[in-house]
């Protein structure tokens, strides 16, 4: 096998979004503004465009190899699953982590995230854990098991590379804890093989965490009085 298309991939799918991470929060002359943002989606699908190049021109690979298999019952099936336990019991338990540790939770950035746009934060949850699980469950993993012979080898350094990807926005104590969540999307993606459902579940979730709090803090418009 010729190891050179795995190895600029994985450069690209597990040093790329750290890097666009930093810019938005602190390399941008306006970090934290919609137009920053729109850089780093922009950038984001870049990576998603470079990644898919490599693995499908330049090592001739199939879209399965990605875990891009046609939709079916069990993808619905799947997504909801992964999505209620996310929701509904691991979210609530990775939440209060950062303060069992002693450390700062999600409240800071989520609140300077609630100042952006709503149309913004869809585009980024879209955007986010759709690149996200192409890189990191999609390529990365395929990949590095590919090197190093084992999925059960390649998988610890995913989970890390995507949580320290998270640090930039989010602190230390939130990024392991998005380690931990994405230890269990890459224990589901073994298991089940179909990248769709792990999109679908990784949007559905942040769409919960991110989007519907924000709109929830949005001041609502009176009526005028007729």
């Amino acid at each position: 096998m010729d190891a050179l298309p795995s190895v600029v991939g994985l450069l690209a799918a597990l040093g790329g979004p750290p890097l666009v991470a930093l810019y938005g929060t602190r390399w941008a002359a306006h970090p934290g503004t919609p137009a920053t943002g729109l850089v780093c989606q922009a950038a984001l699908l870049g990576l998603l465009a470079l990644v898919l190049i490599i693995a499908l021109v330049w090592a001739d690979a199939p879209l399965s190899t990605l875990g891009l298999v046609r939709p079916g019952p069990s993808t619905l099936a799947w997504a909801a699953a992964m999505t209620a336990l996310f929701v509904f019991v691991l979210g609530p338990l990775l939440l209060r982590m950062p303060a069992w540790l002693g450390q700062p939770g999600f409240e800071g950035p989520l609140r300077d995230l609630q100042a952006l746009p709503v149309w913004y934060l869809v585009l980024a949850v879209v955007v986010g854990g759709s690149v996200e699980e192409v890189l990191y469950r999609g390529f990365a993993l395929d990949h590095l098991a590919r090197l190093t012979g084992s999925d059960w080898m390649a998988a610890p350094l995913v989970v890390a590379a995507f949580g320290l990807a998270h640090v930039p926005l989010w602190g230390w104590a939130p990024a392991l804890t998005t380690a931990i969540a994405g230890a269990v999307l890459t224990l589901f993606y073994l298991w089940h093989g179909d990248l769709v459902a792990n999109i679908a579940a990784h949007v559905a979730t942040d769409f919960v965490g991110i989007v519907l709090p924000a709109l929830a803090a949005k001041p609502r418009r009176r009526r005028p009085h007729p």
